[in-house]
């Protein structure tokens, strides 16, 4: 007796490795668990503030909210402003509870205070990191055909001499697929100076690109 055939509607979005991706791309499923899962852990922060010392805090901090803000936000490239803002707000929320200040007070001087980047220049970072990681050959393989150098057919990978602009392939704009790394990717590259992109190490890079 066969198994009777069950009908399989279409689904808003899907979960792949912790990224909810929507049908239409926007990442408005991501973003609201992201914000709702940072926004319980501060609350539960709020709870011990009191208990343990001030670094140890903001480690916790960074550890239960930072990182989960962070985690695959290289996908959120061109993420609608009115995102960008809700993501924003826990960062803000993490920045005023570390140095227990007021709603209404502003945010700038205590971001920088803790060398804090906001959520645009975070998402760059993470694009500039996976960009330095693809043209030094650290990371997966299937991302170096995406990185071509500029003025050089046919050489995908750049070893030495990060002086080289990288090709920002033709694409529609006013759509997703300018969100996809091969197109967002070498235009972040492309501004940083030859100083950073040409640094030796990743953990260099890394500094400098946040400096």
């Amino acid at each position: 007796m066969g198994v009777p055939l069950t009908a399989i509607g279409p689904f808003d979005f899907v979960r792949d490795l912790g990224i909810y991706v929507d049908s239409d791309l926007v990442m408005r499923s991501h973003v609201k668990r992201t914000v709702t899962r940072c926004f319980a852990a501060l609350r539960q922060l709020r709870q011990i503030r009191r208990s343990v010392p001030p670094a140890t805090f903001q480690s916790l901090v960074v550890a239960l909210v930072l990182s989960r803000l962070d985690y695959g936000n290289a996908v959120l490239v061109g993420l609608p402003a009115y995102l960008v803002r809700r993501l924003q707000s826990v960062l803000n929320a993490a920045a005023r509870l570390i140095y227990r200040m007021r709603s209404a007070d502003h945010i700038t001087d205590a971001l920088a205070c803790l060398h804090w980047l906001r959520v645009p220049q975070r998402i760059k970072h993470k694009v500039a990191v996976l960009t330095y990681k693809v043209l030094h050959g650290s990371a997966p393989r299937y991302l170096g055909p995406l990185v071509a150098v500029a003025g050089l057919p046919g050489r995908r990978t750049l070893r030495s001499g990060g002086t080289n602009g990288l090709m920002v392939p033709p694409v529609r704009r006013s759509t997703v697929g300018d969100r996809a790394f091969t197109v967002a990717g070498p235009p972040v590259w492309n501004t940083l100076p030859e100083e950073i992109t040409t640094s030796q190490t990743l953990s260099t890079f890394r500094q400098q690109l946040k400096t």
